[in-house]
């Protein structure tokens, strides 16, 4: 009986372990067949979007120029005609057809992150095309016009090293001339639809083009490459591109902005509309809504987003009124506000003293950057003024990407038009905001990714982007370089300005606001400089929904942090939460959230 038993429980285990090394078997083989799909899954989607990648650059040949892809920089491309509106919109709907046809579940979680981002641009831009924003193609803030102006100057991603490099500079010129000429039948469409610019926007954006009509070729900036050639040039060379260039300035170029400037004085002046927000024209709410969703990347009605703005405004003048009452300001708030706007110990006396002054604080937040991050930018930033063409109508700071391949650093400008828009004590926080850790460290890292697709390296969503700043000036304060009250009320005086945008950007295109009525708020909540309102105020008439991203952004941001240090208490780490936010690129609100969710789950 015992050796029956026994028998019994030998054929038991035996057949436990023959079922056992079956499972063992069969999950090896689910395995390879799982693994084998995400590799099929993966290089499909690879495939994909990096053919849709030089299909965007081919139908966008500035944009190739400006992520460092030679191949387009004779050509301008036709933004305006029909058949680019139709290869745009065929391109979107291809792509956005095909991607769905890819299993999403198979790919690899960081490829699943892609498939969102890609998804959601396509859907974006597939919407976006419902709204004629063709019959809006200038405006003082930005424009093709200001983007042909600084390539041509030498300075910016259009090329200047070889013989080839100039003549194609004169044939892409050749496109932007046709573009002008296209532009003016656009904004006819636009005045007969009664799709047009507010009247001060059209004044504000006259004066940039005057400024581009010359009487000699020598004094336009699209001169600058013959005052600057390399010396590998030939005595030949230089005499003959001299010659083309002159030509191209006098023949071309200068009838082109005349024609233009014509055109905005005689035609397009007296058809703008009185009116200031979005929502004045044909569909306009509609529209606007379309807008602030596309930027901060949610679904946050307007008027919700008011009311944020509202929230965030009276918080941050509550925290201003307990730094004036900490350096022992004894008049009010509005009063403390004057004194920090006016007396001259808070200015520089010249320009470059301003530019000097920004230089030394990139030494002394270098110092502190390690302790926050794992990954750094290897491309460099420098400090320049706005170029004086543009300085009176521009942004107080503004930052441009580094060269894709290293041979140009990130730019900060700075605008020394005005030195009394330019306080001392906001200096530390626009440093932090522009250039590093703010945007040169999230748009230079994101160029230098390595492993991802090429179209995740350079779209960008201006709610992550001005967010991450927006959060670099929060961070700030845990670095240590508000130490000074006056320059961290710089740092409450900035956030006010992108708490404001909230209620006045919705204010102007949802709720019926004046220009006048947006200046007034704005002056009434902060200490910023009369000019800087203006072209702020101005800034968001010309394109609304922009500045909702910031404040957006970097509560999201916040959030985000403040959710992964609740999840993960002492296995949290700022420098990995950095590196989650960083090492993706640009991602859309609900794709980041997606991806820092992951992490914790993984970190726990």
């Amino acid at each position: 009986m015992k050796k029956s038993l026994i028998m019994l429980a030998v054929g038991a285990v035996l057949s436990l372990s023959a079922c056992d090394n079956n499972s063992a078997q069969n999950q090896s083989e689910q395995k390879t067949t799982e693994q084998t799909k995400q590799v099929k899954a993966g290089a499909a989607y690879n495939k994909l979007v990096d053919q849709f990648f030089k299909d965007q650059l081919a139908l966008n040949p500035l944009m190739a120029t400006f992520v460092g892809v030679s191949d387009y920089n004779d050509q301008f491309g036709g933004d305006l005609t029909e058949k680019y509106l139709k290869d745009r919109h065929d391109l979107n709907q291809s792509y956005f057809d095909k991607v769905r046809k890819i299993d999403r579940n198979a790919l690899s979680p960081d490829l699943q992150l892609s498939y969102d981002l890609f998804a959601y641009d396509r859907d974006m831009s597939l919407i976006g095309e419902t709204f004629p924003d063709r019959w809006l193609p200038i405006n003082q803030f930005y424009s093709t016009v200001i983007t042909m102006v600084q390539l041509g100057s030498g300075e910016s991603a259009q090329p200047f090293n070889t013989v080839a490099d100039y003549k194609n500079w004169l044939s892409r010129l050749d496109g932007f001339i046709d573009w002008t000429k296209l532009a003016q039948q656009r904004m006819d469409e636009g005045i007969e639809n009664k799709v047009v610019l507010p009247r001060v926007l059209v004044e504000r954006f006259i004066p940039q083009l005057q400024a581009q009509i010359v009487a000699k070729p020598e004094e336009s900036i699209f001169y600058s490459p013959i005052n600057n050639f390399p010396e590998s040039f030939s005595a030949d060379d230089k005499t003959k591109l001299t010659a083309e260039y002159q030509s191209m300035i006098v023949e071309k170029l200068m009838p082109a902005f005349t024609s233009l400037e014509k055109y905005f004085v005689s035609t397009y002046l007296p058809n703008a509309r009185a009116s200031d927000g979005w929502s004045a024209m044909p569909n306009g709410k509609k529209w606007y809504q379309y807008l602030a969703n596309s930027h901060t990347t949610t679904k946050l009605p307007v008027d919700e987003i008011h009311e944020i703005g509202l929230k965030e405004v009276a918080r941050i003048l509550s925290e201003m009124d307990q730094v004036r009452e900490k350096v022992g300001f004894k008049g009010d708030l509005k009063a403390f506000f004057g004194s920090l706007s006016s007396e001259s110990q808070y200015f520089f006396t010249d320009r470059q003293g301003l530019v000097d002054g920004y230089m030394d604080l990139k030494k002394t937040i270098n110092k502190e950057l390690p302790k926050y991050f794992n990954v750094m930018p290897v491309a460099d930033y420098v400090v320049k003024p706005v170029e004086s063409f543009r300085e009176k109508s521009a942004a107080g700071a503004s930052y441009e990407s580094p060269a894709v391949d290293g041979s140009r650093p990130g730019i900060f400008y700075i605008n020394t038009y005005n030195l009394k828009a330019q306080p001392k004590w906001g200096m530390t926080t626009l440093s932090l905001h522009e250039a590093a850790p703010g945007h040169h460290f999230q748009i230079a890292i994101k160029q230098e990714l390595q492993g991802v697709p090429e179209f995740q390296r350079f779209s960008g969503y201006t709610a992550f982007e001005e967010g991450w700043a927006l959060y670099a000036e929060y961070l700030g304060i845990e670095m240590g370089v508000f130490s000074d009250p006056y320059q961290y009320f710089g740092k409450l005086s900035d956030e006010m300005l992108r708490a404001m945008r909230l209620v006045v950007d919705t204010g102007l295109h949802a709720k019926g606001w004046s220009r006048e009525q947006a200046i007034q708020y704005m002056k009434d909540n902060s200490p910023m400089a009369e000019t800087d309102i203006v072209a702020e105020v101005e800034r968001y008439m010309a394109i609304p929904g922009q500045a909702l991203s910031y404040k957006i952004g970097q509560l999201k941001i916040i959030d985000l942090r403040e959710k992964a240090e609740k999840a993960l208490g002492t296995k949290f780490d700022l420098k990995d939460f950095h590196d989650q936010i960083l090492t993706t690129g640009s991602l859309p609100m609900a794709v980041m959230e997606q991806k820092i969710d992951h992490w914790i789950s993984s970190k726990k």
